[in-house]
């Protein structure tokens, strides 16, 4: 069954996890945007991914990292983060246990669902925003919350 989903005021889940590269990622509270989409280079995904690319020095300027998941594999990842120029962490959930972790629900039933969370320098979930379609929203919200 589904975890209960993470909700703002509660400590963010630490997850180790593979980078694009197949190199151990491990994430420890630190201050991030995770950003749980569902596909590589579908239409609403690709526009997500691209927009936090152009606010991605607004973030890394306020030491924020950027980390997009989905459950796409490390291969998938490589080609669309260098079709896009991606410059953040890409990470595999193919298991979705990360998911599982954030509690992230699967939107319409099979397709998973899109969530950001941006956590503080206390490693404390400060924003859940979920929506399917408003790609772009998602980097706004989480620059809102950072600013």
């Amino acid at each position: 069954k589904m975890a209960k989903t993470v909700k703002v005021g509660d400590k963010a889940p630490h997850f180790t996890s593979k980078d694009k590269d197949g190199n151990d990622f491990e994430y420890k509270g630190e201050m991030a945007v995770i950003f749980f989409y569902p596909k590589d280079e579908t239409a609403v995904c690709t526009k997500e991914a691209c927009a936090f690319r152009d606010s991605y020095q607004d973030f890394s300027d306020k030491g924020v990292k950027v980390i997009g998941i989905s459950g796409d594999s490390e291969e998938s990842h490589q080609k669309f983060s260098a079709h896009h120029n991606l410059p953040y962490t890409l990470l595999s959930d193919t298991d979705s246990s990360l998911r599982k972790a954030f509690g992230v629900p699967k939107a319409m039933g099979l397709l998973p669902g899109r969530v950001t969370f941006v956590i503080d320098k206390e490693g404390i979930i400060r924003l859940v925003f979920s929506a399917m379609l408003e790609s772009n929203k998602h980097v706004k919200k989480a620059l809102d919350v950072i600013a």
